[in-house]
Parts: structure tokens; sequence; C-alpha cells
């Protein structure tokens, strides 16, 4: 390598560092630069493909371990004393031994962080050797080469299965129409193909691509660390721009599938590809438990430097009354110092002597207990899912104690509460409404009770007719399909599938007879096939979207870690699973018989039917189980050969576009195959129409809507699909809700709100759907206006938007679909649950008003005894009279006298745009002191910016720990601002479950979570810190007491090498097993009282007061532990140690007895560890004392323990002393638990009782505490500061100024209507 100036190093350094931080970076290619000195490579400044995730190195790591470790100041304290104890003229112990301590602490810690360390690099090593292809011009070919030899600028070429090592700009692929598909599932945990295309323009089709001849320049933005973004431009020689996004960039750490093979160019390599920069670790949060302690360890310092200040004085006082000096009192250098002197430097020696009042083994303790916590807590069978195949997972270590003492839960809806598996249910076609009665036979069938036991304690009063209800026929289905909450399926409806969203449940869907009628019609009038909307309708359900179809699909879990557990081998599950369905066979069969007599009945019975629509076909679809699921498919009627449809496969990034592929597909309308440029779809007819994509507007949060503009096959018209939510494109039909237009097209928008408004009422995610024809001088015009966006570096997203919303305009209504998102298992159950353990639930939705609050009854958020108050208004004037009326109310019946033992019945709705109003500055606190006055909260049509700010505003305002848990991206912020986040890893990836601190797979999870799991974590963890302060106290006083009877010179009357092992073997281990092995009360009982939670919340069992409590205990034991054997042994000519030995045994058993008293639950182990600890006492005592002659000169402990043992004075001064000592926790706790006993103390003589009495028990708990029948209260209706407010009876069918344009507040009483759909 030539030598190069020091001068030129830096200059190139420098320009390094402006290259790597400017905004815009300017790539060409490696090529013809190949085996030339690095310092002319064009793009030497970006860093190479090397992942080095270590912190430490082999040289360093002593001094940057170290110096991380001191980042604490317990650690620098305790070095502080021990260089301390180097000094003459301080020290209490030998320099040598008081390192002893320390160094074991920092030696532990550093073997911790070495081999996780250790790990990490064995990691990158493997990751950095792994072998890819990359262009070697040399070579005229793709060579092999480790990962880390990847460089910006370098031709890569991944292959099918592969993962790809580097973010590479996709230039070709071997698909002939330019897609890779890959799998994102490393980087966010989504299961479903991501369809990547070449950059325009620079494909060769039919030809191998050439490295060599790439003569462009690759031009783009700097490195971030956002997924869905990526801005770039391909320069041509000729100075053409060719723009592109993240659709043509591949992602490190991600998997080629269904694509031989691909090559990418090298724009992000190492640290600066996008999964690096996501990858931020392990996030450090501290627990509110940690807060406090580090308070308490500052009242000991304060107590220390108290105590160290009476030895000073003491000291001065002594050497003063002195009349002179004493032969015994020896000096440095032959000089006495001054009584002052000395005094001063006996305050640093007591600080050596009784250091150990801070606890130096405590945080190390701390984080072996909260290892041991998590090691039960992912470990627990009952949170693993069997479905996913997923356990809980814990990826912050150090807030587990947090879980015990929550108060606020903000909760996503979709995929946190319900199952994120997407049903249609029924459609409204140009005002026309479909209710598929038949599909809600189907779905009825697939939630069966599982038995009559289920019937019994589970069914919930089935609800009254409602006077909106779509269906005009007797016949009522969802009676059939709701009984209260959803209960497991007895069919593979909800069976796992290699394929996300493609359970049978989402899949299989009975056409309604009407629509297929209808259709059938349509398709008859071959005049009629290019402008019929009915057949517009579902080419729109099956074009309009971004759903990948694929013919062999790997066999993938989805949003699964199948590392955790494996299929289980027990014989007696297999057995019992072979009894239950054989028990039931015959039942499902019978079902399914009576649907299909049923549909062969209606075919029989309406001869239209059959010239209407002649192809249809009974067809069975055999489950997991064996059994046959009843559907319909239409069978194409021309005579060209068909596709194999069985094989088609489709992958979606959200269940709602699944739900609606399918349900076009039912209707004979399959998506066939999706390229960058085209979408084939196959009509009933059998015919296949190849639709030209000339672009795809996707959708944002903004919009709330997606479109997709393609030219028709057959007219050559430019035809613009688009869906979205209701709101979003009623506006763009003209002013709200269609106003503008006259006839029959505004009693379709009319007829089509109304049945928006009443699926909604339902339950049901609604979506429009829309149609319009651009023409081509329009179009022209447009395009140009889009290609400029897209080449665009700056503001590229904004300027995408203004193309994109001035497209969606007058467009043509052709109807609605209703989708159904089914309740978890037990979701109802969970939150009443959390309820009465005084934790105030929040929804956070993005749905509207009516879905939300029908889903909230559902789910047992609202109660039909509720008084909902459902805040919509337009304007700040308005919200501020409404809050101030309603806090009126609320306040007023708050101080009534004759509400002391009643409980407000309030829940509050309010929507998106008044809860921006309410947040404001000056509302804020107003509406949070309404809110927590409220048993609970709804919030719909919000942002997730606004679900994020809600957490942290109800955080700071009212210093209450919260917890929010969701399943999507949209939820991460949430996640993140909320004490506790928990992430649900379901349908929707996994990035919730990455920015989480833990990760469920059902909401269900979250009852044993918090009520079992976090009432334990807290109460031990607690009672351990305590436990620990108490322990230290007590020992270190014994030392202090022996000062005033030695002059206060800092002697210690136990050995100094007993001393350091008393702390450090002798007790240690105990408290460790305390704090992961106790269980104050069983997992059954706290589940069945979640009353008993609330003892952790607010101040919780570790308070101040507790804290000084055990300090005074301390104390007071330490003084009888002292003075017992002091009068004892007083006048006899016992030596220093002699009298110490008694001291250090009484000290043993009475804290370890004072541990015993503590301990809820005996086992095995906790008797082996305090005897163990015991035996070990005397087995290294005696040993020590054995073997020890000259180790503490002029001292000698020699035989001192044995000798003491042959006393019989020995023995009756240990037992007298440790009983004193004990006796008035002992005789404090029988009084305690006799006269006012706490509700852990009545819930742990539950667990003595036999399970059925105990379980009666329970139950009269749970009504007496208010998990039962309370005495309730209604409130008066608030009045409007305008108008009266309106008391409605829920569900009557909400008009439009309910929903969102009436600026009063109305009150809605709800009293006989439960949930319609669970």
């Amino acid at each position: 390598m030539p030598w190069r100036s020091p001068l030129a190093l830096i200059r190139d350094s420098l320009r390094g560092q402006r290259a790597r931080e400017s905004e815009l970076r300017t790539l060409v290619s490696n090529l013809p630069y190949e085996g030339l000195d690095k310092s002319k490579q064009p793009n030497r400044y970006f860093p190479s493909n090397v992942v080095k995730t270590t912190k430490y190195t082999l040289l360093f790591f002593l001094p940057m371990n170290l110096f991380e470790q001191f980042h604490r100041v317990a650690n620098l304290y305790f070095v502080g004393l021990a260089i301390l104890n180097f000094f003459p003229v301080v020290n209490a112990f030998e320099p040598d031994v008081a390192l002893i301590p320390i160094c074991v602490i920092l030696a532990l810690t550093a073997l911790k962080d070495a081999w996780e360390d250790f790990r990490r690099y064995q990691s990158d090593k493997k990751l950095n050797n792994t072998p890819c292809y990359i262009y070697s011009r040399k070579e005229k070919q793709f060579v092999e080469r480790p990962w880390k030899n990847v460089r910006v600028g370098d031709f890569v070429k991944v292959v099918s299965n592969e993962v790809i090592p580097a973010d590479l700009l996709l230039l070709y692929t071997s698909d002939p129409n330019g897609v890779c598909h890959m799998e994102t599932a490393n980087l966010d945990g989504e299961t479903n193909l991501k369809q990547r295309r070449v950059v325009s323009g620079l494909s060769v089709s039919n030809a191998e691509f050439d490295p060599e001849s790439f003569n462009s320049t690759v031009v783009c933005e700097k490195p971030n660390s956002n997924l869905n973004h990526f801005k770039c431009y391909v320069e041509k020689p000729d100075k053409v721009k060719v723009g592109a996004g993240i659709e043509s960039l591949l992602l490190r750490g991600c998997t080629v599938r269904n694509t031989e093979h691909a090559v990418g160019f090298v724009v992000y390599a190492g640290r600066e590809t996008k999964s690096m920069l996501n990858n931020k670790g392990p996030r450090y949060k501290r627990s509110k438990l940690e807060r406090k302690l580090n308070t308490d360890v500052f009242f000991c310092v304060i107590l220390l430097f108290t105590m160290c200040l009476v030895g000073a004085v003491g000291h001065y006082v002594w050497l003063k009354t002195l009349p002179g000096m004493p032969p015994y009192l020896v000096f440095d250098n032959g000089h006495q110092n001054s009584p002052s002197l000395s005094s001063f430097y006996m305050f640093f020696t007591m600080i050596i002597l009784l250091q150990i009042l801070i606890p130096i083994a405590l945080y190390v303790s701390i984080e072996l207990v909260k290892i041991g916590q998590i090691y039960f807590i992912i470990n627990d069978i009952d949170l693993y899912d069997e479905e996913t195949n997923s356990r809980m997972q814990c990826k912050a270590l150090n807030i587990t104690e947090d879980l015990g003492q929550i108060e606020y839960i903000f909760s996503d809806k979709t995929g946190t509460l319900t199952e994120n598996k997407m049903v249609f249910r029924r459609c409204s076609i140009m005002g026309t409404e479909y209710p598929h009665k038949e599909n809600a036979i189907r779905l009825a069938v697939l939630d069966e009770p599982e038995s009559e036991d289920d019937v019994i304690f589970n069914q919930r009063p089935r609800p009254l007719r409602t006077s909106w209800s779509l269906d005009s026929d007797d016949t009522n289905p969802e009676d059939l399909q709701h009984r209260g909450s959803r209960r497991k399926s007895k069919v593979a409806g909800n069976a796992q599938s290699n394929v996300a969203f493609s359970s049978p449940l989402e899949t299989e869907v009975i056409p309604d007879r009407k629509l297929l009628q209808q259709i059938s019609r349509a398709e008859s009038n071959s005049s009629r096939l290019q402008t019929d909307p009915y057949l517009d309708f579902f080419l729109a359900l099956a074009i309009c979207n971004t759903v990948v179809v694929s013919m062999a699909t790997p066999q993938r879990q989805r949003g699964s870690d199948s590392s955790y557990f494996g299929q289980t081998n027990n014989p007696l599950v297999t057995l019992s699973s072979l009894v239950k369905n054989a028990g039931s066979l015959y039942d499902r069969l019978t079902s399914c018989t009576m649907m299909s007599n049923k549909r062969r009945t209606l075919s029989e019975d309406s001869a239209t039917e059959d010239h209407f629509y002649p192809s249809i076909k009974m067809e069975g679809v055999v489950d997991t189980n064996g059994l046959q699921a009843c559907s319909l498919h239409a069978h194409p009627q021309s005579d060209k050969p068909a596709a194999p449809l069985d094989n088609l496969s489709y992958e979606a990034e959200s269940p709602d576009e699944a739900a609606l592929v399918y349900a076009a597909k039912a209707y004979g309308f399959t998506l066939l195959a999706r390229t960058p440029d085209s979408v084939t779809v196959r009509l009933p007819t059998g015919e296949d129409l190849v639709f030209e994509v000339l672009d795809t507007l996707a959708f944002d949060s903004n919009r709330k809507r997606m479109s997709v503009l393609v030219r028709h096959p057959i007219t050559k018209e430019f035809v613009l699909y688009t869906k979205g939510a209701d709101y979003s494109i009623m506006e763009l039909l003209g002013t709200p809700y269609a106003e503008h237009l006259r006839g029959n097209k505004k009693k379709i928008a009319t007829d089509t709100q109304h049945h928006l408004d009443c699926y909604a009422k339902e339950g049901l995610r609604t979506l429009c759907i829309t149609k319009k024809v651009v023409s081509e001088k329009a179009y022209q015009s447009w395009l140009e206006d889009r290609q400029t966006a897209l080449t665009a570096i700056d503001n590229r997203e904004e300027l995408l938007m203004e193309t994109a919303v001035q497209l969606e305009t007058n467009l043509s209504l052709l109807g609605a679909t209703g989708i159904e998102d089914r309740l978890q298992e037990d979701v109802p159950d969970t939150i009443l649950a959390l309820r009465e353990a005084g934790i105030q639930v929040w929804v956070l939705t993005g749905d509207k008003p009516e879905t939300a609050v029908n889903i909230g009854y559902a789910c047992r958020l609202l109660e039909d005894e509720d008084l909902v108050i459902n805040m919509s208004c337009k304007d700040k004037i308005m919200c501020t009279s409404i809050l101030d009326c309603t806090l009126e109310e609320v306040r007023r019946y708050s101080a009534d006298p004759r509400n002391v033992d009643t409980t407000p019945d309030i829940s509050l709705v309010i929507d998106g745009r008044t809860l921006t109003m309410a947040m404001s500055a000056d509302l804020q606190d107003r509406f949070v002191d309404l809110a927590k006055r409220c048993r609970s909260v709804l919030c719909c049509r919000v942002t997730p910016l606004q679900k994020s700010g809600v957490v942290k505003l109800v955080r700071e305002k009212l210093k209450v720990m919260t917890l929010a848990v969701g399943d999507g991206a949209n939820d991460v912020n949430m996640i993140q601002a909320a004490d506790i986040g928990i992430g649900i890893s379901g349908q929707e990836g996994m990035q919730a479950v990455m920015a989480s601190d833990f990760a469920i797979s059902r909401f269900k999870h979250l009852k044993k979570l918090l009520l079992v799991h976090g009432h334990w974590c807290y109460t031990r963890l607690a009672n351990m810190i305590i436990y620990f302060f108490y322990k230290n106290a007590a020992y270190v006083n014994l030392l202090f007491w022996y000062q005033f009877f030695c002059g206060f010179s800092g002697t210690s009357m136990i050995d100094y090498w007993l001393l350091i092992f008393f702390n450090l073997f002798f007790t240690s281990v105990p408290p460790i097993m305390f704090g992961i092995m106790d269980k104050d009360v069983s997992a059954e009982v706290l589940l069945g009282v979640p009353d008993l939670y609330k003892t952790g919340q607010g101040k919780g069992e570790y308070r101040f007061s507790t804290f000084w409590a055990s300090m005074l205990d301390a104390f007071y034991q330490s003084l009888v532990c002292f003075f017992i054997p002091y009068w004892t042994y007083q006048g006899s000519d016992i030596d220093m140690f002699t009298f110490g030995t008694p001291l250090n045994t009484i000290a043993l058993f009475t804290i370890l007895l004072h541990l015993s008293i503590e301990v809820k639950s005996w086992t095995r182990v906790h008797w082996l560890i305090i005897l163990g600890s015991v035996a070990l006492f005397f087995i290294v005592t005696l040993a020590y004392s054995a073997t020890c002659v000259t180790c503490n000169p002029p001292s000698n402990p020699y035989w001192v323990m044995q000798r003491q043992m042959a006393d019989p004075i020995f023995y009756l001064v240990c037992i007298l002393s440790t009983v004193v000592a004990l006796l008035p926790r002992y005789v404090f706790h029988v009084l305690k638990n006799s006269i006012a006993p706490s509700p852990i103390l009545q819930a742990r003589l539950l667990d003595r009782m036999e399970p059925s009495t105990r379980d009666e028990w329970i139950k009269e708990w749970r009504s007496l505490r208010g998990g039962g029948h309370v005495r309730r209260s209604r409130l008066s209706t608030p009045p409007s500061p305008t108008l009266d407010a309106t008391v409605e009876n829920y569900p009557g069918c909400f008009t439009a100024d309910d929903v969102g344009d009436d600026p009063t507040l109305n009150v809605i009483s709800v009293k006989s209507q439960g949930p319609v759909h669970t």
C-alpha cells in the first residue's frame, strides 16, 4: 500500500464524512475500478457490509467494561471506600481484604457481559461469512464471496429462498414480468409476500442481465430506518431520469421467494442498511420500584453518614475524657494526633466499617431475581398459544414488577380484541342490500358451542330483533350465530394455515342467492357486459388491492416462531382429542347436511335460479379434521382450458384485502395473476380478462383509500377503481352524502349510507367501492404530473399525495361491503376481570363510532346499564361547553353523600375530531378529569399519533402506571409511549411485537400476565428489597453498638473474613430464592378474585412507611442481638472474637428466621436453601477457626468457634436472643391477621379449602367486592348548552347527525340490547 501523507488522510476523512452526511448520494458501478487501490474507488466513503454488534474488543474489554460498570453510582461508592481503606490513618480492615466484595461483584458482572458479547461475536462472524454471489469483471460471472466483501456499488445475485445480504436496487429478475417476491418475516415479522419490481426502463426482456453494461448513475437519499419509504432515481447516460421507490428495493435480511434469481445494485451496506438501522437492541426502562429504590438508597446514605458522624464525635469525646494516653494506642510516626484530627480520620474509618449499610449485592440480586421471574413467565403453559405455536416473549428484562402496578390499559381493537380474521358478511350494490343469510348459517355452524357446559355457563341472553335489521324474512341467522362471546370453533374454520389470512373461516364464502341471480342476468345481457355495475363491483373487489397471486407458496407460519414449542406427543391429549371429535362428528355432519338440503330446496323451489345460474355446484372442502365444509363455486362455461384454481394462493398484506378477493372468487370473479403491469381476472363465464395496470395509488392514513387505474381490455377505457372508508369516499362524490346528486344516483348514495350505518351498528368493518372512467386527455395530463412526482427526491410523498387526490374526484358509487372481525376468545371475561382489578380500560380504534360501540358492548367494555356519553362536536366552543356541563353533573353526583357506596356507571365515547379539541392545552385538564371518573373510555376514528398522545396525556396528568397493547404498526407509537408496551403477534406482522416490552399471542393472556405474574413479580421483588435493607441494617448495627464500648475506634468484634462471608455467601442466596419463588396467593385464587391485584396499585406494598418500619425493626433486633450477649458475658474474661462469635451466630439465626416469617409458601427449595445457609455458616466458621492461626495478627481466631460450641451458655444466648428479637414482629403479624386480616390473608385461607368450597367462596367474595351485584346509581342526563341532550334506546339506527354532525352531547341509555356480533 503506497504511503500517504497525514494531511491527505485527514482531507480524505473529511470528504468521507461529508459524503456520508449528505442528503443525496451519487453511486456508480464498482466494476470499472475492480482491482484498483481503495483510494481510487468511487464509493470508498461508504461503509462495508461487515456487521459488528459487539460492544468490546479483546484488547480493550477490561477498561471499557469497568468504565461501563462505573456508570452505576453504587460501584463507584464501594470502589472509593476500598481505595480509602489503603490509607493507614483511616483503614478499618486489611486493604487487600476490603477489595474482595467489590471485586467479586465487578468480576461476576464482567463475566456476564463477556459471555453475552462473545455470543454476539459468534453471531456476527457467522453472518459476515455467509456466502453470496457478487459479479466479478475479471471472472465475467457471479462468484461466491462472503457477505463481508459486499460493497456499495457491487452487483449481487440472489436466488430463491436465499437471504438478501444488503439493500439492493432491483435491476433484473428471472420473472418475465420483472417481479421479485420477498418475505420480510426476519425484518418486520410479516409472513405475506411483498412484491418488488425492476426499475422501469432498465430491464432487458428475455435476456440475462449484463452488469458490465450498466453505466447509469444511481442517486439515492441518505440512509434512514423507514422500512416503507425509499427515494431514488437512476440517471442514464443520456441524462434521462428514472424514478424508483421502495417498490424496487430489496431489503437486507429478507428472503427471496417464488423467484428463481434476481440481480440488484448495492445502495446501502452494513450498518447503513434499513434492517441494521432498525436494530436498536434491547430497550432500557426504569421501573417504578427501581425509582423508589434509589430514593431509599439515598436515605441509607444519610443514615450511614449520621452514624459515622456519631462515631466521629464519640471518638473525640472519648479522647478528651482520657486522663492520659493509653499505651495500647499506636500512632503513625510515633506522634499523637489531636482529638479533632483523630475524630476527622475516624469519620472515614467508620464509613469503611459500616459500608455494608448500603447493600452492595442488592443490584446484582435484583437482576438475578428478574431473570428467574422471566423464566417462569415465558414457560407458563397457560400463556402458550397452540394455534400459532408461540409463547409469551419478554424483551425488557428490568420492568417485570411494573406488571403488578398497572392502573390504566390502552388497547387497540382490530387484531387485539378481535381475531383480525376478516369474514365477508354482507354487501350493498347500487342501493340494494344482500344479507348473505346462507353464509351466516355457515358461520353459525363454526360457532357452535363445544359442550353443554359452554351453553350453560357462557351463554348470554339472546338479543332482541332490532328495528333496523336488513333482513326481511322471519328467519334470523344472526340468532344462530351470535351467542354471547365467541367460543372455540369445533371445525377447521379457525385452523392455522400456512399462508396469512387463508383459514377456511376467511376463505369460504357462500354466495347470496338473489345476488347470484342478478349477476346471471347481467351476464346473459352481453351488451351490458362492460358497463353493468354489478360486474364492476366484483371486478373492483378482485382488482383494487395489492394481493399477490402464487401457484406454489413455501410452507410458512403466520407470524409465529416455531423455535419455542414443538408438536405435542402426549398420548392423553391425542386420545382426548379423538374422543371429542368422535363425540361431535354426528352433529357436525347433520348441520352440514341440513345446510346442503336447505340450499337444494331453495334451488328446486326456484326454477329461475337454475335458469339464471345453472353452473352452481355443491362442493365439499375437506378440513383438517376430516369434515366437509359446504361451499359454492362457479364453474366456467366456456370451452377454453381453465387454469388450476385449486393451486392458487393469495398473499395479502391485510386481512381486509384477502376477504374481498375471496368474496369475489366465490361469485366467480377469480383473481388469476398479478404483475406490475397487468391483472388477470376470470369471469363467471370462464372468460379471462387481462387488465393493463397503469398505476396504483397506494393506501395511506391521510387519504384512507386506495385506487388502481387500469385499461379495460374490451372497451379500452381508462378505469379507476377505488375503495376506502365511507367518510373519505362519500366526500369524493361531491358534497357530504352526495347532496349534489339528483334522482336515482342520490337515492343510491342515501341507501348505501343507510346500509353502511347499519353495518357499523352490527359491528362490521365497512368499505365503499367506486368507479371512475378517465378520459385519455385527462389521463395524459395527469401522467405528466405523476412522472414528475415519481422522479422527485424532495417532498416526494407530498407530490404523490397531490397527484392521487387530483385523480380521485367525481367518483361513481358502486356499493359497499360489510366485513366481520370476530372477537377473540375470552375477551369479555378478560376485560371484566381487569376492571374488577381496579384497572381502567380504554379502547382506541380507527373504526366508526357505531362499530366501536357495538364491539364495546360485545367485549363488555360497555355494559347494558351504563350511561354512555357520546361526545361528537364540530367546534371547540361546543366541546368546552359539553365538557363543563358533563363534569358539573358528575362532580355533583360524587359530592352527594347518598352516593358514598355506589359506583357511577359512566362510559365515554369520543371521536377523533372531538378528541383533538379535548386534548388542547386549555381543555386537557377537564378532559382528563372527566375521563378518570368514567368506568371505560372508547375513542373512535383516532390516528396513531392521537393514540400515543392520549397515553402520554393520561400518564403525565394522573401520574399513573399505564400499559398499551396492540398488534399492528399503527400501534407502535402508543406501545412505546406507555410504561409497559405489549405487542400481540397477530395477523398484521410483528411490528408491534418488535417495539414492545412483552409479547403475547392472545388478548386473554393479559389476564394471567397481570393478575398472576404481575402480582407475584411485584410482591416478591418489593418484599425482597425491603428484606435486603433490613438484613444489612440489622447486621451493620451490631458493629455500631460495639463502638460505644471500644472508644469509637472503628474496631470490629467479628473477624473481617467472616464479616465479608456473612453477606457474600451465608445470607445472599435466601433472599434471591425468596424473590423468585415465593407465592403469597395461588394462581387460581388470583384469577378468581381479581380484586387482589389492587394491593400493588398506587403506592403498593413498597411504601415509605414500610421501608422505615423495617429499618426500625432492624435497629431493635440489633439492640437485642448485641446487648443480651453483652449482659451475659459482662464481667467475664472472654476475648473480643469470643464475644463476636455468638453475635454473628445470633444475627444469622435472626435474619434467616425473619425471612422464614415473611415466606408465604414453603417448598423443598426453601427448606434446602435456608438449612443449607445455616450448615454453610457452621462448616466455614469451624473450618476457618480450626485452620486460621495467624490470619489476623495480633488477635487470633484459632479454635474460637469450637470452644463456644462446647459451652452451653452459647446455645442459651443464641436461642434467647433470637426469640426476643423476633417476638415483636411475630406478635404484630398474629394481631394484624387476627384483628384486621388483609385481603391477601383471606385469599390464602381460600387456598386451603377444597376446590368446590373455594369456588363458592370466590363467587361470594366477588359479589361483595364489586364483581357481582353492586348497588349502582344512575346519573341524570347532563344538559346540553344549546339543546336538550337526546336519550335514545340502543341500538335504534343512528342518523347522520348522531354519527358526528350534531354539535351536542348525545347520551345513549342502553337498557336491553346486548351485542349483536361477537
